[in-house]
């Protein structure tokens, strides 16, 4: 198995989620303004998309797209899963607002030539939007006392928030300090050269 991932991209809560869930795996670094592989390949052969992540399984087949990816990471370790007959669905839930909701809002920060008020308006509602899930948890984790994929995917989004100035209401800043020495996310991060 690889993962095709770029540095502190979001594909890093997929390179947390697999070593959290235990898998093996190989890493392969893409250069997104190239669209080259570090190994001279050409991205786009694996993801027409181009753009990370991307998962290539054993059998060769790709998967693309974190809630994907992170999805299928999660059937792979059940202990990922939140408890409970609606657990896999309250984890989707939790990853489509993590992705549609936090990740697609900060564009801005990201897109060349956007202006500071644009910035900060984005990041009033990144703000905002993080209040919400503030507001909700209840225990260690997104989901109480397990961590989940979700998880992993939060991480990289205040890790963000934190570079780029957004204010993360709390409990957050706390939940981020407790996360960061999970020995998945050491090794993530040591693996992409961000410690």
């Amino acid at each position: 198995m690889i993962l095709f991932y770029s540095p502190g991209a979001c594909s890093l809560a997929d390179h947390i989620a697999l070593h959290e869930a235990g898998l093996d795996f190989d890493r392969i670094r893409v250069d997104l303004k190239t669209r080259t592989t570090e190994t001279g390949q050409d991205y786009l052969t694996v993801s027409p998309k181009g753009y990370v992540p991307a998962l290539q399984l054993d059998d060769g087949a790709v998967l693309t797209e974190n809630i994907a990816i992170l999805s299928w990471i999660s059937d792979q370790s059940a202990g990922m899963i939140p408890p409970g007959a609606l657990g896999r669905y309250r984890l989707l839930e939790m990853m489509a607002f993590i992705s549609t909701e936090i990740h697609k809002g900060f564009k801005p920060y990201f897109t060349p030539g956007t202006s500071d008020e644009a910035k900060a308006a984005a990041g009033e509602t990144i703000s905002k939007r993080l209040g919400f899930l503030a507001e909700r948890m209840d225990g260690l984790f997104l989901f109480g006392e397990t961590f989940t994929v979700a998880d992993a995917y939060l991480f990289v989004m205040l890790r963000w928030a934190a570079r780029v100035g957004v204010s993360i209401p709390e409990p957050l800043p706390a939940w981020f300090e407790r996360v960061k020495p999970r020995p998945s996310v050491k090794l993530a991060l040591e693996h992409e050269g961000l410690t």
